[in-house]
Parts: C-alpha cells; structure tokens; sequence
C-alpha cells in the first residue's frame, strides 16, 4: 500500500502519540514519533518528512523554540497541536512560522483537513506558484491584478489588492494580523489592528455577497485572517 506522506510527530504525551498513529496510518501516512524536541529537531534533520506536527509543551524545549529551529533551515509545513488554547500562544507559533493551529482535544476529521491543505501548500511552493487563485464564484490574477466576481471585475484599490494577493498567495493558511500589517503597510503598523479591520470591511463589501457572514475571506479571531479556496 503506498503512503501518502510521512509526518513527523513531536509531542511527549503517549496517549496523543497512540492516537495519531491509529488516525494517520488508516489513511496511509507514514508516522515517525518524537518525544522530546532534542529528539523532534534530530528526527526532521535525518529523515526529512512531509510535514511535522508539533506539541508547544515538550518537556525539553518550548515548542516555540523547536519551530524557530525548524524554521532554520526546512520549509516543511509544521501544524501545532497544543492544549494552549489562549490566542497569544497561537500568534506566537504562527508568527514564529508554524502554518496551523489546533487545540487539543481535537477532531480526527479537523486534524486531516488542515494536514491535507498544508501538504497541498507546500506542494505548490515546490513547483511554479498559480498565479490565478480561484475562490468558488471569485477570481484572482495576480499577475495582471484583475479581480473578477461572478465574472464582472470588481475595482479594488492598490492596498486592497495587495492585501488580498497576500491573502490569497496562501490560500487556507492562517496570516496573523501582524504578518498582514507587516507586509501591506510596514513594520511601523504591526500594531494597528483596526487600521487592518477597516480594510478587510472593505475588501468584504466588494467580494462577498453576504459582508457578515463571509465564505471568502474569514476571521481567525483574535488571530488573523484565512483566504478559503476550498469552496
């Protein structure tokens, strides 16, 4: 039976470790346990998977240090499992270059859906990246800079664009709000969150039927912003 992919598990609670085993091997991947984050950084080092799942509360290093270390030298897609559940600590791993966040306890079927988009990202980055990202009825040149909805171009503003390009650049992946200020206006607004909000409240009234209840663009709250292509 050939396996899909091979994950990298970095987290000391057996129980979870059983758990995702049992998960992901019924649906072919590959499994590679780590207990330790000495042993988690020796691991990705030698065998190079896929895709790590990473725990922050490893008993010898913060998880957020093990991301930082990965984010070193492998672009490897890492998803955070975590019983952390406060918003700092989610901004923190993202910020530090996790791609995902989940809360234990999680959902089996949750857990797949954000392995699978993570793993189709990267296999993206390793080929030419689109540069026509479709959303259901919306549609994104970024080359050309056109933006049609239903078929008719919708007239954004260069701001606009730019933060909506960076949206969709990565497409099902949360963005912090401070990696959107950072990249759309600067370092010096990293901080300014409602500046970010007011744009987002435009960029809805412009793509989503429906400005309160988006399918486009969606909140991660407290967090950042997800771009949804899988519609």
């Amino acid at each position: 039976m050939t396996t899909l992919a091979h994950i990298l598990v970095i987290d000391d609670e057996p129980q979870i470790q059983r758990a995702l085993r049992t998960i992901l091997g019924a649906h072919q991947y590959k499994v590679t346990s780590a207990y330790t984050g000495e042993d988690g950084l020796a691991l990705a080092a030698a065998e190079h998977p896929d895709l790590i799942i990473l725990d922050l509360g490893l008993p010898d290093l913060d998880g957020i240090r093990v991301c930082e270390q990965l984010r070193q030298w492998t672009q490897t897609p890492i998803i955070i499992l975590s019983v952390r559940s406060e918003e700092a600590d989610k901004v923190r791993a993202l910020d530090r270059g996790a791609d995902d966040y989940l809360v234990k306890p999680f959902g089996a079927q949750e857990l797949l859906a954000r392995l699978r988009v993570a793993l189709r990202h990267a296999a993206k980055g390793l080929g030419e990246q689109e540069t026509v990202i479709v959303s259901g009825n919306l549609s994104i040149d970024l080359v050309r800079h056109i933006v049609t909805l239903d078929g008719s171009e919708v007239k954004l503003t260069a701001t606009e664009f730019k933060m909506l390009a960076y949206l969709a650049g990565h497409a099902n992946r949360v963005l912090t709000h401070q990696n959107i200020l950072n990249y759309v206006w600067g370092p010096e607004y990293r901080d300014n969150v409602e500046y970010l909000r007011v744009f987002m409240s435009q960029l809805r009234k412009k793509l989503e039927s429906q400005p309160k209840h988006p399918v486009h663009l969606i909140s991660e709250p407290g967090i950042g912003y997800r771009f949804i292509t899988d519609l």
